[in-house]
């Protein structure tokens, strides 16, 4: 089956005026115009290709790579807006219709919006949406907590920076946990810090290996993390102040800390520890 916004390996099977059509195993067939044709090519020999409509509907193959396939996210520029909705850069020759009941908010020509692709079952035309969470589901969460996952920054909010999470689920960080300027559409690696009891995720962009990490060294994390990345407290607070702060001894804070100071997850200074 020759799939729609995807790419395909598909074999040449006869050569014609307009182009080489190729083949699928099914024997679907589609047209590879002549100027995207190979300067050397040979009958059944096999080539990838991109498979979408062109401007009168039609299926048709090219050589050219998109910005973005079918199901996947990306940031998009809008190159213009008609009475029908937005037309997006999408490195191909037929521009992304965004309809405007599609728009999060209302498009403008210039501007870059993140979006995603999918096939519209009506019309089985390809059309970009940048209603993204709607395209997102934490009803059953293929995460667990101290996860590492994949992000897309989504949108910014009050609470901190919206995320899409391994491009299945909803995710957020909160702004206590920014230390790093973040723009809508960067792609990083972050860890699932909490799962909460309504399956919202709260991520952190921290690289730590929380499972190798010990109670009371993953707390002191937790409590960085809340303070802005300082907290302060050293080897030489007073026991009453840290059992106070942090539920723990000395002993077992002292423990903690050079733990943490040892991997390279903490500096220690004078008045008090550090996230790196």
């Amino acid at each position: 089956m020759i799939k729609l916004g995807n790419y395909n390996t598909l074999d040449i099977i006869r050569e014609s005026e307009q182009g080489l059509y190729l083949s699928d195993e099914e024997g679907n067939e589609v047209l590879l115009p002549n100027r995207y044709v190979p300067e050397t090519f040979k009958i059944w020999d096999p080539i990838e290709v991109f498979v979408y409509l062109d401007n009168e509907e039609r299926p048709v193959a090219v050589t050219d790579k998109p910005y973005v396939t079918v199901n996947e996210f990306a940031v998009l520029r809008c190159n213009q807006v008609t009475k029908h909705g937005a037309f997006l850069d999408w490195g191909m020759v037929k521009e992304l219709f965004c309809p405007f009941k599609e728009q999060a908010f209302k498009m403008k020509a210039g501007g870059w919006y993140l979006i995603y692709c999918y096939l519209d079952e009506e019309t089985e035309r390809l059309v970009a949406s940048s209603k993204t969470n709607r395209f997102l589901d934490n009803t059953e969460l293929t995460v667990e907590p101290f996860e590492e996952v994949n992000l897309i920054i989504s949108h910014p909010s009050e609470l901190g920076m919206n995320v899409i999470v391994n491009k299945q689920h909803h995710g957020l960080i909160y702004k206590d946990n920014i230390f790093q300027e973040l723009s809508v559409g960067d792609e990083l690696k972050g860890i699932v810090k909490k799962i909460r009891h309504d399956n919202k995720l709260d991520i952190t962009l921290q690289k730590i290996g929380y499972r190798n990490i010990e109670p009371n060294a993953e707390k002191i994390l937790t409590v960085l993390e809340d303070h802005e990345g300082f907290l302060p407290l050293t080897d030489k607070s007073d026991p009453e102040l840290i059992r106070k702060e942090l539920g723990m001894s000395k002993k077992s804070f002292k423990k903690a800390i050079g733990s943490l100071y040892k991997d390279r997850i903490i500096t220690i200074e004078e008045h008090g520890i550090r996230l790196v």
